[in-house]
């Protein structure tokens, strides 16, 4: 599995603590550092089947000063997920992609129930 994450965020945190006291192993990637491609973004929106809006970091500074809230509903899927593409800090976080799955933001009971840990 990957996990993206940003190091300073404390959602990210969270989610690698539980998923290293679960013994789920991943590989980590900073996504301010190695920002998603547009390619892995739309096969992972592709296969997540959940709304493309689930993908920005909606509480993030930069959403908010791009002002994203009001322009998101004027764009087509592709300028959205293109505009994703250009900043990992507009992804939300942590976004953990598996073989048959992928989350968007840490709740543990989802995950849990995903990676097979209830």
């Amino acid at each position: 599995m990957l996990c993206l994450c940003y190091p300073k965020c404390t959602t990210c945190k969270k989610a690698l603590k539980w998923m290293d006291e679960n013994g789920i192993s991943y590989e980590l990637r900073d996504i301010k550092e190695e920002n998603p491609t547009l390619e892995e973004l739309t096969e992972w929106y592709h296969r997540s089947q959940l709304p493309l809006k689930r993908f920005f970091n909606t509480s993030g500074l930069l959403y908010k000063e791009m002002k994203l809230k009001d322009r998101l509903p004027g764009m087509s899927e592709e300028e959205q997920l293109s505009l994703l593409a250009t900043d990992g800090m507009l992804v939300k976080r942590p976004l953990l992609v598996g073989e048959d799955f992928v989350l968007t933001g840490f709740k543990e009971a989802l995950w849990a129930e995903k990676l097979g840990k209830l």
